[in-house]
């Protein structure tokens, strides 16, 4: 089995290497292959996403993603800024659905930003159409205006749109998810404002007639949002856009104790996946040891259970992260009172001992 790893920017390369030492220490016969890939990419071969890591990325059975991303690269035009090269690895590998799982350790119960009898015992489901909405939709970009307010004056444009296949596709992905689970789904939407939105929720009840044990609710975003600090435990399985899945994602995570908990997959249709932690590329503490690895290292134990098929190991991974924080190690962004804090590498050391 060969996996691509794309370590990236930042704390990128930190991280996957903790992940990597994990998978190593499994006894699979795993092969992997390296390349440059976002602001590494760009300095290698004068673009974020060069044609050989796309290639190594399609010919892998899965890639093992870090971040990307710098300050130093802002000023650069827009396709070729080091973000292009994970929304052009979206594009060309066909990874339309994105998991984000968001549970709380209890061991973490006290880092979250929410009560403990709030918070404690969640666990939860977000998956996020990944390659449609207004991230991906044209026409797109930069004009005088031809009418509102102020014509002729300069504007910017994007176009949100969803096509009936792309809706259809990732509503199955989270029913299917949901069996799995609580059998709940929540659709979250924007019906009452967008017309995409409208279209949007039609469709996810008409899949959601095709799955008569699953249970589905409709919410609007800005109400999600609140309910997702309010209770956030009435949430089983989370489906919604490319935009409001990113930003609720990234506020589910921080009910976890820190986004540096939060792991995610990226499939296509046959299981083919991306698997990075939520986080960034923090170069404002690259290269100093201190980011944690455990997103990364739960992002390996997603790959072995759906691109690779090794469920009985990702349970091992698992088993160990918990092992790990039932020990009391955490890394800065998860230390509190009473717990001993540790750097990256020994953080990945202590979850390969544990294993």
């Amino acid at each position: 089995m060969k996996i691509a790893v794309l370590a990236g920017d930042g704390i990128g390369p930190e991280i996957v290497a903790e992940a990597q030492k994990v998978l190593e220490a499994l006894g699979e016969s795993f092969e992997f292959e390296s390349a440059a890939v976002g602001g590494a990419g760009y300095e290698a071969h004068g673009h974020p996403l060069p044609e050989s890591t796309l290639r190594l990325a399609q010919a892998a059975d899965a890639v093992l993603f870090g971040a990307v991303g710098d300050w130093k690269y802002d000023a650069l035009p827009r396709e070729l800024r080091p973000e292009q090269a994970v929304l052009g690895l979206r594009k060309n590998l066909g990874l339309f659905a994105n998991l984000r799982p968001a549970i709380l350790y209890p061991e973490l119960a006290g880092a979250s930003t929410l009560r403990p009898e709030v918070v404690l015992g969640l666990d939860l489901l977000i998956v996020r159409e990944l390659t449609g909405d207004i991230y991906f939709g044209t026409p797109r970009g930069r004009r005088a205006a031809v009418d509102g307010p102020f014509p002729g004056s300069p504007e910017a444009f994007d176009t949100m749109r969803y096509s009936e296949p792309e809706v259809r596709r990732i509503a199955h992905v989270a029913f299917q998810a949901a069996r799995g689970r609580q059998r709940k789904v929540t659709s979250v939407d924007k019906a009452n404002v967008l017309e995409t939105f409208q279209f949007w929720k039609e469709i996810v009840g008409a899949v959601g007639r095709e799955y008569p044990d699953v249970t589905l609710e409709h919410l609007y975003v800005d109400n999600a949002a609140m309910q997702l600090v309010r209770n956030p435990r009435q949430f089983d399985v989370i489906v919604t856009g490319n935009m409001f899945g990113d930003i609720l994602s990234d506020e589910a995570s921080m009910l976890t104790g820190s986004i540096g908990m939060l792991p995610s997959a990226s499939l296509d249709a046959h299981h083919k996946g991306l698997y990075e932690p939520a986080h960034g590329s923090a170069p404002d503490i690259a290269g100093r040891g201190i980011a944690n690895p455990l997103a990364t290292i739960l992002s390996a134990a997603m790959m072995l259970r759906h691109s690779l098929h090794r469920a009985e190991q990702a349970l091992r991974v698992e088993a160990a992260v918990k092992k790990v924080l039932a020990k009391g190690l955490r890394t800065a962004d998860i230390y509190e009172q009473g717990t001993r804090q540790v750097g990256t590498q020994e953080m990945g050391d202590a979850v390969r001992a544990a294993l």
